[in-house]
């Protein structure tokens, strides 16, 4: 799986690193699932992914980022939908709308996903420490560039309300994973996730006309 060097087209030694990436990762997450993420080191990692291990953290620069580099997909979502929501719409409207539709197209970031995998690994994240404190720097990254959506020059009102939106999205995603983990029926929990969003963002807004949003 390492890399050629004398593969010299730009194009095919991109699409090389990226496979070796996923492929790394892939390995990792399998193992983390079937043994623990604390029973699993990183030189089996690399020998499973039949890389070396400068090689393994020259992709992922901690064994923490080999699960959590897939919330880096959505790291500024938040900050996007802001910047680019219709005109006369508000941001917590845009982002109740990105919501609910991450809900009905069952998109894992909401928590709304009925996969066997997709729910065992956000058990791994869930309930593995140190993957819970490293993923508190993703949110806090997401927490900044919805900041700055909210207000170019940073501004106290729009830092509260970023830190606010990202933890009460954190809850509701948790809270529809928690009974999906739990077998409860899919629709049954689609429902109420629904229903605790619009309860979510009734609060939300309370907290943006007091802070002038």
């Amino acid at each position: 799986m390492e890399l050629n060097e004398h593969d010299t087209d730009p194009g095919l030694r991109t699409l090389k690193k990226q496979r070796t990436r996923q492929a790394i990762a892939n390995t990792a997450i399998a193992l983390f699932l079937a043994r623990g993420f604390d029973e699993v080191s990183v030189a089996e990692i690399a020998a499973a992914a039949e890389v070396s291990k400068p090689t393994l953290f020259r992709y992922f620069a901690s064994k923490e980022e080999l699960v959590l580099h897939r919330f880096a997909d959505h790291l500024g979502e938040a900050g996007r939908v802001v910047r680019d929501r219709p005109a006369g719409v508000t941001p917590l409207d845009a982002l109740e709308r990105h919501r609910l539709d991450g809900l009905a197209e069952h998109d894992p970031s909401t928590g709304m996903t009925a996969h066997p995998q997709a729910i065992a690994f956000l058990r791994l994240v869930y309930e593995t420490p140190s993957l819970s404190a490293h993923l508190v720097d993703y949110l806090a990254a997401d927490a900044r560039a919805l900041t700055e959506a909210l207000d170019p020059d940073g501004g106290m009102a729009a830092r509260l309300l970023a830190a606010q939106y990202v933890a009460v999205r954190q809850v509701l995603a948790r809270a529809v994973w928690t009974r999906l983990a739990d077998g409860q029926d899919v629709e049954e929990v689609g429902r109420i996730a629904a229903a605790e969003t619009a309860t979510a963002f009734a609060l939300l807004r309370d907290g943006a006309a007091a802070l002038g949003f």
